[in-house]
C-alpha cells in the first residue's frame, strides 16, 4: 500500500506489530472491533492478541492486570467505546495506580459519519484530559501515526491515542520532521498569527492558512498533536508575540484544544485575541459523509474561511 494512502490505523499497527515481534512483552487487547490491519497479530502473535469481545470494562481490568504483570499493553476500541463506556476503569485502574497502558480510539470526531451519534468522538480529549497522570495525543496524519507507536512503547504511565481511519494526505513526508516529544510541530510560520489545529483539522489550517496569508498578512500554523501535558514554555515562545491565535478542531469546543489553550492564555494574562473554531456543545443527528457533516457543523475549509475573514476585520 502506498504511504500516501495508507490510514493512521494501519500506520500505527503496522508499527506496533513490527515492535511486538521483537518484544514478547507488547500486549494488544481489543473489544471484538476488528481491522484488517490485526490480522497480523491474530495469525503470528497469537500470544499477544486477545479479543475480550464487546466487554470494554473488562478490556481495561485485563489491561491493568497485565500491566502489573510488567506487559506492555495496547488496549483498541471505537472512540465513544474506549473512553466513554469504560471511563470508571480508566480512571482508576490505569490513571489511579499509573499502569502503562495505552487506550487506542479509532474515529475521532465525524470519522463514523453514518452510524450516528452513539459512535461519534466529540468529546473524549476533554473527558480523557480530567484524567490525572493521562497523556493525550491527537495524530495528524499516518506517518505521525506509525512513530506515536514507538514513543507510547517507551513511556510509562497511561496514554490515549486518538486516530483516524482513513489515508490522509500527509503533513510530515519524513520521520525527522517530526519531535514527538516536543508535542506540537510548527508547519508554517506567521508574523502575525497562528491557527493552532489538532488531529485532521491540522491539514485544514494548512489550507486555510495559504488561502489567507498575503503580502499584508501572513498566519502560521501550529500542529498540536501532544493534548496534554502542554509543552506551555515551547509553545509560548512561539505564540507570545502574536496578534491573534486561532484552535481549530473536530471537536467540542468545551473540552478540546479551545479549552486547554484558553486556559493556559489565561494562566499568562495574554492579551491576545483568541478565535475557536470547533464543534458546538451538541450532538449531531444528521447521517451523510464525513464531508457533508463538516459542512453542515461550519467546519468544511470554506466555512471556515468565512469565519476568520469576518473576525480579523473586526480586529482592525
Amino acid at each position: 500500500m502506498k504511504r500516501w494512502v495508507i490510514g493512521m490505523r494501519d500506520a500505527f499497527f503496522n508499527s506496533l506489530y513490527n515492535l511486538a515481534k521483537k518484544d514478547k512483552n507488547i500486549i494488544l487487547v481489543t473489544s471484538d472491533t476488528g481491522a484488517i490491519c490485526h490480522d497480523a497479530f491474530k495469525k503470528k502473535l497469537s500470544s499477544q492478541y486477545i479479543n475480550i469481545g464487546i466487554a470494554e470494562q473488562n478490556m481495561v481490568g485485563v489491561a491493568a492486570g497485565l500491566a502489573m504483570s510488567k506487559k506492555i499493553v495496547f488496549i483498541y476500541a471505537i472512540i465513544p467505546f474506549a473512553t466513554m463506556r469504560c471511563y470508571e476503569q480508566i480512571r482508576v485502574a490505569l490513571c489511579g495506580m499509573n499502569l502503562p497502558v495505552t487506550v487506542v480510539g479509532i474515529g475521532a470526531g465525524f470519522d463514523y459519519s453514518t452510524l450516528g451519534p452513539t459512535h461519534h468522538g466529540y468529546e473524549d480529549v476533554g473527558l480523557m484530559n480530567l484524567l490525572p497522570r493521562m497523556s493525550i495525543y491527537n495524530v495528524s496524519d499516518s506517518m505521525m501515526a506509525g512513530e506515536i507507536t514507538k514513543t507510547c512503547y517507551k513511556q510509562s504511565g497511561p496514554q490515549y491515542i486518538r486516530l483516524d481511519r482513513e489515508g490522509l494526505p500527509l503533513i510530515y513526508r519524513r520521520a525527522k520532521q517530526l519531535n514527538i516529544a516536543k508535542g506540537f510541530t510548527v508547519l508554517k510560520e506567521g508574523r502575525d498569527g497562528y491557527i493552532i489545529g489538532t488531529g485532521r483539522m491540522a491539514f485544514t489550517a494548512l489550507k486555510v492558512a495559504e488561502e489567507m496569508s498575503s503580502a499584508s498578512l501572513k498566519i502560521g500554523v501550529i500542529d498540536l498533536f501532544r493534548v496534554k501535558p502542554l509543552n506551555k514554555e515551547m509553545i509560548w515562545q512561539v505564540i507570545k508575540d502574536s496578534r491573534f491565535i486561532i484552535t481549530l478542531e473536530e471537536h467540542f469546543v468545551c473540552g478540546g484544544i479551545a479549552s486547554i489553550l484558553g486556559q493556559f492564555l489565561l494562566e499568562k494574562n495574554a492579551q491576545i485575541p483568541f478565535k475557536t473554531i470547533g464543534l458546538a456543545n451538541e450532538f449531531c443527528r444528521k447521517y451523510g459523509t464525513r464531508e457533508y457533516l463538516r459542512r453542515l457543523h461550519h467546519l468544511d475549509q470554506d466555512s471556515i474561511l468565512k469565519s476568520l475573514q469576518s473576525w480579523l476585520r473586526g480586529l482592525d
